[in-house]
């Protein structure tokens, strides 16, 4: 069970001074597993109407480590787990709150910013897939596929009107920023992932950008800002989600904010 040093959170994360998900170095932390304590929620759920979630869960703002597991129920009724619980690594100095659909955060806990190597914590939707062989996964994915080229860049400037948006270089008339997160990397973290709405659409430029689910270096290898996992875990995720349905990705700290799964919906994994 959790206790009130975990988070949850439903997958998303963010980047930083480097180009969206470069690897540090591991914080050795004993990672959670997913769960759900049962406090009452005040107001309206930020997950309401939504019928696909993955929930990321660590044991504090400051671990790299963590547990993720896919969640889906039918209509308002329970969520009901689907498949097993894997690791997956955040950013390299932990979490941090994000901006999403949660109407406020907690006064603990960090605030998310451009460059701080931490993962947005918060409740957030996806928006696409993308993959440098979209045919190369499992199946056809339900959701938008951004087929990833030599010209496909991340934007992280914080003044560019592009900021936090995936673009084709040779798709824009006038290219205003510098250093962007090139997606097609030698080493292949972003051979398929998924992009986090964090800071958008009302983007707020430093709030933190191009925040992604993607494959990690090795295991145990965290990020400046996203979420990672191994291979199959990253193909299963994209072949269950599907766009027809409210999709969430969630983070959050465990005993305030888990309550938004409503009491009985989430036992102990």
């Amino acid at each position: 069970m959790l206790d009130t040093r975990m988070l949850a959170a439903l997958i998303a994360v963010a980047t930083l001074l480097l180009p969206a998900c470069r690897t540090g170095q591991t914080t050795a932390a004993p990672a959670a597993r997913p769960t759900a304590q049962q406090p009452l929620a005040v107001g309206p759920s930020p997950l309401a109407g939504s019928s696909q979630l993955v929930l990321v869960v660590a044991e504090s703002f400051n671990d790299n480590q963590a547990r993720l597991r896919r969640f889906e129920r039918q209509g308002g009724g329970s969520w009901r787990p689907v498949g097993d619980d894997v690791a997956v690594t955040l950013g390299k100095n932990g979490l941090a709150w994000g901006r999403g659909l949660h109407r406020a955060v907690p006064g603990d806990g960090p605030t998310k910013v451009e460059g701080d190597g931490r993962s947005p914590a918060g409740v957030f939707t996806f928006s696409t897939a993308f993959a440098y062989r979209p045919e190369d996964t499992w199946q056809p994915t339900k959701m938008p596929m951004h087929r990833v080229t030599g010209q496909t860049v991340c934007v992280e400037t914080i003044n560019s009107k592009w900021y936090n948006r995936i673009v084709d270089e040779n798709t824009v008339a006038e290219v205003d920023w510098t250093a962007p997160d090139r997606m097609l990397r030698p080493d292949g973290l972003y051979r398929y992932g998924l992009m986090v709405d964090h800071n958008a659409p009302d983007t707020q430029p430093g709030a933190g950008s191009c925040i992604f689910f993607h494959l990690w270096r090795r295991p145990g290898a965290p990020t400046v800002g996203c979420t990672a996992m191994n291979e199959p875990a990253m193909q299963a995720v994209l072949a269950w989600m599907d766009a027809s349905k409210n999709r969430f990705w969630c983070s959050c700290r465990g005993l305030s904010w888990s309550g938004w799964l409503r009491p009985g919906e989430c036992r102990s994994l």
